[in-house]
């Protein structure tokens, strides 16, 4: 079963009270629950980023705009979708790309 590269884009950043963050946490528990055992690793939020090329290294670059990710094993990527589309952070105004790892 492939693994599939949840990340986060935009959602306004972490609620400013406890409360707010409690509820977000707990919505969150809950979708990694329904996932079940298709849930690989719930992954983390990211902080600051340098991107590393040939030209050196700079502050943020293409990953700057990622603010998370997680791992789910799905049959295929309709499913991978299928298992993120009531993910609570679209429901607070971010978005999800779904990328299958591919194995070489």
């Amino acid at each position: 079963m492939p693994t599939y590269l949840i990340t986060y884009h935009g959602g306004g950043g972490p609620p400013a009270s406890p409360e707010a963050r409690d509820q977000m946490m707990a919505a969150f528990g809950a979708w990694v629950a329904s996932v079940g055992d298709h849930m690989v690793d719930p992954g983390a939020p990211l902080g600051a980023s340098k991107t590393v090329s040939a030209e050196g290294v700079s502050d943020g670059g293409s990953g700057a705009g990622v603010g998370g990710y997680s791992l789910i094993k799905a049959a295929d990527l309709d499913e991978a979708v299928g298992l993120v589309k009531n993910h609570p952070f679209v429901a607070r105004g971010g978005s999800l790309a779904v990328s299958e790892a591919v194995a070489p």
